[in-house]
């Protein structure tokens, strides 16, 4: 079972800050998990399709690899002050439900994501918690709390709870739309075939 939120958000970095705090290319950490098999998702949650690492495991990973990597200090301190008010976290089933695009459409019965962008750019959706490697990420029950409201803004209907995705996502259980990582490029068609 996910725990409730604390006071303010868990530090997180996807793919974007991991690389920063290391001073490599975002290409190479995707490298560092596909090809080299150094990293995994372990001490990721899955939002919306993409990996987004505790901060606490981001910044020791440097150190564990057989090749040590510095870490940039600078960069740790900007990443914390940005998602301040936060805390650090150990481990990623103590993190609060979280969502992206794709599970808060899953979630209020929208075609496709297009409806909640336009709901967060209109200012009718809460501003995203975070925004890591460009994507907007939101703690889950701030949301919730917004359904009434949501719900009753709506233009043309929509924005009614699908329980069954609000109900897993708080209890740490969705696999639905955006809960796994979608291989792409060439290499992932040479690997489908």
């Amino acid at each position: 079972m996910v725990r409730q939120a604390k006071d303010g958000k868990p530090y997180l970095v996807g793919v974007k800050e991991f690389a920063a705090l290391y001073g490599v290319r975002p290409l190479q950490v995707s490298q560092w998990i596909s090809r080299d098999k150094r990293l995994d998702y372990e001490y990721a949650r899955i939002i919306s399709g993409s990996p987004y690492w505790l901060l606490d495991f981001a910044k020791r990973y440097g150190a564990t690899t057989p090749r040590p990597k510095q870490l940039d200090e600078a960069v740790l301190q900007r990443l914390v002050e940005e998602q301040q008010p936060g805390y650090w976290e150990s481990r990623v089933e103590d993190l609060p439900a979280m969502v992206g695009q794709s599970e808060i459409a899953v979630l209020f019965g929208l075609s496709d994501s297009a409806g909640v962008r336009n709901a967060a750019k209109t200012g009718r959706l809460r501003p995203a918690d975070y925004t890591l490697s460009g994507s907007p990420i939101w703690l889950l029950e701030p949301l919730l709390e917004d359904a009434p409201a949501l719900k009753a803004s709506a233009r043309g209907g929509g924005w009614a709870i699908n329980e069954g995705a609000r109900d897993a996502l708080l209890a740490g259980t969705y696999d639905g739309h955006g809960s796994r990582i979608i291989p792409r490029g060439p290499g992932a068609a040479k690997d489908a075939g």
